[in-house]
């Protein structure tokens, strides 16, 4: 448990939420009610486990901050309870209401304790992929999709790192319980719309034609988009991405609409696969005391990237 204040608002609690979610317990001193509220919800937070984190804030010491929450979800009244999570705040509850309906307003918000365990085992699959150590890292992220099968990052690294060592059976299996919002038309998960480019890429190029020959079919003919969508295919599934992204970028310049926009679909995936995920953490900087307080946290970007600036900027220069 923390005492929030504006010293640290952003730092312990906008930031830190990004993490964990984090339960803002605002009360007074002269307020009957947050008193009998207080242990139950500290006899919680210990009962969870590492689910959540609970943090208090004194409205009498801290009223800049409990009026803006206040005014926020039209709140006039403590003890009143916010959930943080992700930067932000996202939901609450007014008064001291009885145990089970806030086990039941927890549930909501926080993860399972299996998603807690899978996230533990995807944090230790990072370290491992960072330090070479691959197969104990797939061993770490099968077991965190089996714990959480609901875990996007788990999944999404279990499927690329299987693509990267070339296993490609299994890299479908692991892959086939998202295929259908990877293949969604209206709202397409992107990432795993770009694992499923890299999949069929992967499966195509094993039974493909070889490299020389579609080079001298190109070489015949440079409207051969068939065979330069083929090699293009053979490089993506080899990783080679900026490779595999000429071939596609020449299919683009001479027909947009070729297949279907197959050629500009498979160099959008590419560039997705290529982005780097947005950092987890984020130094947080407390907010002074003579500002206004912004309950949303600073923006966090992914660090730019020259080769994907020049091959987006590529692509925008074909299609427009």
């Amino acid at each position: 448990m923390i005492d929030i204040t504006i010293q640290n608002f952003e730092s312990e609690l906008l930031q830190a939420s990004l993490q964990q979610p984090i339960l803002l317990d605002i009360w007074a001193p002269w307020c009957g009610p947050c008193k009998s509220l207080g242990p139950t919800l500290e006899k919680l937070e210990t009962a969870y486990a590492g689910r959540f984190k609970l943090a208090k804030l004194n409205s009498d010491e801290q009223p800049e901050i409990a009026n803006q929450l206040s005014q926020a979800f039209g709140v006039r009244s403590i003890p009143f309870c916010v959930m943080f999570a992700g930067g932000q705040p996202v939901d609450g509850f007014v008064g001291a209401i009885p145990e089970a309906q806030i086990r039941e307003f927890l549930d909501k918000h926080v993860p399972s304790g299996e998603a807690l365990e899978a996230a533990e085992e995807l944090a230790e699959a990072e370290t491992l992929l960072a330090d070479g150590d691959t197969d104990a890292a797939l061993a770490r992220l099968q077991e965190a999709v089996t714990l959480d099968p609901a875990n996007e990052t788990a999944r999404f690294d279990l499927v690329r790192a299987l693509l990267e060592l070339g296993l490609t059976a299994q890299a479908h299996e692991a892959f086939e319980p998202v295929a259908v919002r990877a293949a969604d038309t209206i709202t397409p998960h992107a990432r795993f719309a770009a694992l499923g480019h890299w999949l069929r890429a992967a499966e195509q190029s094993a039974a493909g034609i070889d490299a020389a020959v579609l080079s001298t079919a190109i070489a015949a003919n440079k409207r051969d988009f068939d065979a330069r969508f083929a090699l293009a295919q053979q490089h993506f599934a080899a990783q080679r991405f900026v490779e595999a992204m000429d071939e596609l970028l020449e299919i683009i310049m001479r027909d947009k609409a070729w297949n279907g926009e197959l050629a500009r679909k498979t160099y959008v995936a590419i560039l997705e696969l290529m982005t780097k995920p947005m950092p987890k953490t984020a130094g947080g900087t407390a907010v002074p005391a003579k500002s206004a307080l912004e309950l949303a946290g600073h923006a966090t970007t992914a660090p730019s990237d020259p080769v994907l600036d020049q091959y987006r900027r590529k692509l925008s220069m074909a299609l427009f």
